[in-house]
């Protein structure tokens, strides 16, 4: 079963998972948004993906696999970076920044301590 493209923003499990992203309950979110993923189509499903490894990098994190973590957010941001993908109502150019920032610490040994930033549905 695949969900309509024009309707994965309009899913409530987008809506529960990123409030959950926002609330820092990573692994949650990847749950939620996981669900999802499996059936949604390409290029939401490409951004969900990326939403997927940014959270579960962010538990990799907070595990101390930094490792894993420094995969997982450059394939998140590689998911993320499509200048046609659909923002599906989230802050996007902003979330790739912060993730760029953090990865970039991640890759020079520093302390990621970066925020990342609410996904905030747009209006």
């Amino acid at each position: 079963m695949s969900v309509n493209p024009t309707a994965t923003a309009d899913d409530p499990r987008f809506a529960r998972g990123v409030a959950l992203f926002d609330q820092g309950e990573w692994y949650a979110a990847h749950d939620v948004l996981e669900d999802l993923w499996h059936e949604t189509s390409d290029p939401e499903r490409r951004v969900l993906q990326g939403l997927i490894q940014i959270a579960v990098a962010q538990v990799h994190l907070q595990r101390g696999n930094v490792r894993g973590a420094t995969i997982l957010f450059g394939e998140g941001l590689g998911r993320l970076s499509g200048r046609a993908d659909p923002d599906l109502g989230l802050d996007l150019p902003r979330l790739r920044e912060r993730v760029s920032q953090r990865l970039k610490a991640l890759q020079n040994g520093e302390d990621p301590d970066i925020t990342l930033p609410p996904l905030r549905l747009l209006s």
